[in-house]
């Protein structure tokens, strides 16, 4: 994926900037990802969704770090599952 990353963390000192990140998701976040989908969802209602998977692995490492940093994207350059 290619986005702008915005972030909001108590004591972050990370301004948003674009990022090209490469990581596994929960398979929790997978189905839910897939569910939207298949429910018609737009690309701008499955942000939040893909923000959070990415929060949590990317940037909190699966929660051992940054506890209350909350990720968002915008300008939205490429993204790619492989399930």
């Amino acid at each position: 994926m290619t986005a702008h990353f915005g972030f909001t963390c108590t004591g972050s000192s990370d301004d948003g900037r674009e990022r090209t990140i490469t990581t596994a998701i929960s398979p929790t976040y997978a189905k839910q990802i897939l569910e939207l989908q298949e429910a018609g969802a737009t690309e701008e209602e499955l942000h939040p969704i893909v923000a959070a998977a990415i929060t949590e692995s990317y940037f909190t490492d699966w929660g051992t770090r940054a506890d209350s940093l909350q990720a968002d994207f915008t300008d939205v350059q490429s993204i790619e599952f492989r399930f």
